[in-house]
């Protein structure tokens, strides 16, 4: 089993007691490692206040979407889904000339966001970050990219430590609705005009996409086709520790399965929260397992209620399915 990664949370440099260049809210500027601190200390930034911001970028944020609406499926689109949007909904009104702003899983190129010919922002989702909040990555991207010239893509960087977070810029009432796509077709809203490097970008994003589906009966649960077997990876967002010992309740009790020829194979654990895992028939499809999910929810609610110890055959569940858990993120 993948080692779990601590829950570290970001820093904020705090004043050493000097005299110094310090802002009227506190915070110390940054300048170059080899200056002299703003703070007074009469130490090198890069020993003094820099140290500190430096570990704020590097520190790992265990739920970088934790607080914003619909957490587990931003966990989806960020590990599980191919192809997939969202439109997002800011706390301030969005600048003149930018009508909409939407969140890809994935941008041509692998660009970190683009502003589009017409205004519209696309900000990609699956691209690696240069620290350990993607929150903040990504929140540093959408603002550049609001204020990027038309027809231009944004490129990655570091965010500053003490920059905002997506959970500071998005309207925490605003919905979150991912649409799935069968493919990539969404980058290029006119395909006769695209350049020779998008249209070969996306006929290999195309051709890699695996077919994936997310139910609508559940939150986050997403059913996928591959050449051997098909599966259903459900993104909760439970606790845990509270989680496996439910799972284990109902797999020692055979109710874990969703229906004939289908297993509970184990779980994922990606950006704080758990995925269980099952396998599917490669002839189940999405449709098929509509009621069966519900109907596993409704037995998955009891289970987590049950604050009862577990019994030695749950336990020995609990071990099988804590053996096959492995960390994404």
């Amino acid at each position: 089993m993948a080692k779990k990664r601590p829950h570290t949370k970001a820093k904020r440099p705090q004043g050493t007691g000097g005299v110094g260049a310090a802002g009227a809210d506190g915070q110390v500027p940054v300048v170059g490692a080899r200056e002299q601190c703003p703070c007074g200390s009469g130490r090198r930034y890069k020993a003094c206040h820099g140290r500190a911001a430096a570990q704020a970028v590097t520190e790992l944020v265990h739920r970088p979407f934790e607080g914003l609406p619909g957490e587990c499926d931003w966990v989806a689109l960020r590990e599980l889904v191919p192809a997939a949007t969202v439109e997002l909904k800011l706390r301030e009104a969005l600048p003149e000339g930018v009508p909409s702003v939407t969140l890809a899983t994935v941008l041509p190129m692998a660009w970190p966001a683009l502003r589009r010919d017409d205004g519209s922002v696309l900000i990609g989702l699956q691209n690696d970050t240069a620290s350990g909040d993607i929150s903040r990555d990504l929140a540093d991207t959408l603002r550049r990219a609001l204020a990027a010239e038309p027809g231009t893509p944004v490129q990655g960087r570091r965010a500053p430590a003490d920059g905002p977070r997506l959970q500071d810029l998005l309207d925490p009432e605003g919905a979150f609705e991912p649409v799935v796509h069968s493919g990539f077709e969404f980058w290029v809203p006119d395909p006769e005009n695209a350049t020779p490097e998008v249209t070969a970008s996306l006929e290999r994003a195309n051709s890699a996409a695996i077919p994936t589906v997310k139910l609508s009966g559940v939150d986050a649960a997403y059913w996928c086709e591959t050449p051997e077997k098909n599966h259903l990876r459900w993104v909760m967002p439970h606790p845990e520790e509270r989680l496996l010992d439910a799972l284990a309740r109902l797999h020692a009790a055979g109710r874990s399965s969703l229906g004939e020829g289908t297993r509970l194979v184990g779980s994922f654990r990606a950006h704080g929260l758990t995925v269980p895992v099952w396998d599917l028939p490669s002839g189940v499809g999405a449709d098929d397992v509509e009621k069966p999910a519900a109907e596993f929810a409704e037995r998955l609610a009891a289970a987590l209620a049950d604050e009862s110890p577990l019994t030695a055959d749950e336990r020995r569940a609990r071990g099988g399915l804590t053996n096959r858990q492995v960390t994404l993120s």
